[in-house]
């Protein structure tokens, strides 16, 4: 009979460019580049033009509940957008705002200021002199594909950079992009 490994929970922060996979595909690096242990798996995704907090474990039952929208475990990120939102904005994301997939549900939203103190993004996102750029933090518990981008978008203000900064009460704090603790 073997003996059950014990429960890991890894805390990654996936720089961009990186699948939430061990593979790589095409011009995205994946995750063996920087973690080898064996038998962890990805609780949840992040697309590859999204940054920061990725969790895995070797785990199934701490797996499904990160990663299954039925325990609505909240996922915070940072925003940058284009654009400055008004609060009529910052209210339609707190009440949940109509997809092409139907409404999500509502959310934590409010704007970072000062804006929070992250990493350069290589390769760095565009800019354009005449247009101001600004942070928010969004918290939601659901896991639409391309969801945060998609919200405010639909509010008007395109995402320009996608930071994950929280998963529950698993965080970033400590972690450079690439890196990862146990």
């Amino acid at each position: 009979m073997t003996v059950p490994s014990p429960s890991r929970l890894i805390r990654f922060n996936k720089p961009y460019g990186v699948l939430s996979q061990f593979t790589p595909e095409g011009r995205w690096r994946g995750l063996k580049d920087f973690i080898n242990i064996p038998d962890v798996y990805v609780a949840g995704r992040l697309d590859a033009d999204s940054e920061g907090l990725l969790l895995l474990t070797n785990d199934g039952q701490l797996q499904a509940r990160i990663a299954d929208p039925r325990f609505k475990m909240e996922k915070t990120y940072w925003v940058q957008v284009e654009g400055v939102p008004t609060d009529e904005a910052l209210e339609a994301l707190r009440q949940g705002v109509q997809l092409n997939d139907g409404l999500t549900r509502p959310a934590r939203a409010r704007l970072l200021d000062p804006q929070p103190d992250v990493w350069p993004r290589q390769p760095p996102i565009r800019e354009r002199k005449n247009i101001p750029t600004a942070w928010l933090e969004l918290a939601i518990s659901e896991g639409r594909n391309r969801q945060v981008r998609r919200m405010t978008a639909a509010v008007g203000l395109p995402t320009l950079r996608l930071i994950r900064a929280a998963i529950g009460p698993h965080t970033l704090d400590g972690l450079a992009p690439g890196t990862w603790r146990e």
